[in-house]
């Protein structure tokens, strides 16, 4: 997917830009050619200067690179200065991590949330789209505990904005994002290269969405392009058996069951039954509505003018066990061998 229009001549900054997601979202900004300047925020010089090294279209002139923790907030009022879209990839993600570690976790995810939204509206921001996870759905670990409150303070964020109607807050959800930094396929595929007789599966039961490094930017793309604010949107991607995952990688190679981790799920969901009574369903993706849009007739026609989706019936829910869209261990092994 080409970037639009809508970005031309804008700036755009990403927090936790030297992560996976932030690297291919500005590659594909800078490609294109279309912004003013891409802007990457993270709190790791290191990061930022193999960022660089590992690409020439990451010294592009219109690369900016600026440090900062989304903990500090008079730091990302700086760095919002003059700044018209933003997306917000930063986040602690690990499970086991932040059920060892959880106000480190409550100090990046939810009160970092919080400063991105204060800074974003005392800026004067445009849009700003805050990236989610499957996690965040009947949460079970500390990690989707508070990615879940992330979520309902962006949607909260568009009643603070006052009457100039702007900065619009949307949240794009998802899954696993395949080979991303911290996933387990990189991790196999060095247990691999260094001659593992066995991979780990934690259970062969397990389940999980999958959606590609590029299929996330694009969504997130699309997403803004489609945003009127408040929305959380959640793209229509396939499942996958995690023992699948392992025969796409290590065909050959047995599977040792390790059991499921602390906080860990055998399947994933991305719309509970509780949200389905508030979504609708579009082509290619689904869009939660602000519950509080439902209870105001003229919001809700507002909302979903021109916008030819239906709502879901009495009782769906989109879980990764029951999806009607699954790849097969065949199809994860040319896709792995492509990417």
């Amino acid at each position: 997917m080409a970037t639009s229009d809508l970005f031309k001549d804008k700036s755009i900054l990403i927090t936790g830009g030297s992560g996976s997601f932030g690297q291919a979202m500005a590659r594909r900004f800078i490609a294109e050619n279309k912004c003013r300047k891409v802007i990457i925020l993270s709190r790791d010089e290191w990061k930022q200067w193999q960022m660089r090294q590992s690409d020439p279209i990451f010294n592009h002139p219109k690369m900016r690179y600026f440090l900062g923790d989304v903990r500090d907030k008079e730091r990302l009022i700086r760095a919002f200065n003059e700044v018209h879209y933003v997306v917000h990839a930063a986040a602690l993600k690990q499970v086991p991590a932040a059920e060892y570690n959880p106000t480190e976790f409550i100090k990046t995810n939810v009160l970092g949330a919080m400063n991105v939204i204060d800074a974003a509206i005392e800026t004067g921001v445009e849009k700003v789209i805050a990236l989610s996870t499957d996690k965040a759905v009947n949460p079970i670990n500390l990690y989707g505990a508070t990615k879940l409150c992330s979520d309902k303070l962006f949607i909260a964020g568009n009643s603070y904005v006052g009457a100039r109607g702007y900065p619009k807050f949307s949240v794009v959800r998802y899954g696993n994002v395949s080979e991303s930094r911290g996933s387990i396929i990189p991790l196999w595929k060095k247990m691999i290269q260094e001659g593992a007789k066995e991979l780990p599966v934690t259970d062969k039961r397990m389940t999980r969405f999958w959606i590609t490094l590029e299929q996330s930017v694009d969504f997130v793309l699309q997403s803004f392009i489609g945003m009127r604010s408040g929305e959380i949107f959640v793209p229509k991607i396939p499942s996958i058996h995690i023992t699948d995952l392992a025969e796409a990688l290590g065909p050959s190679l047995p599977h040792k069951i390790t059991g499921i981790r602390d906080g860990e799920k055998l399947h994933e969901l991305m719309i509970s039954a509780d949200d389905a009574r508030h979504t609708i369903e579009m082509d290619n993706h689904y869009i939660i509505i602000p519950e509080s849009y439902t209870h105001d007739l003229h919001l809700l026609a507002k909302f979903l003018d021109g916008r030819e989706g239906k709502f879901t019936p009495e009782g769906f829910a989109y879980a990764s066990n029951t999806n009607s869209e699954w790849l097969n261990a065949d199809q994860l092994k040319t896709m792995l061998a492509a990417g």
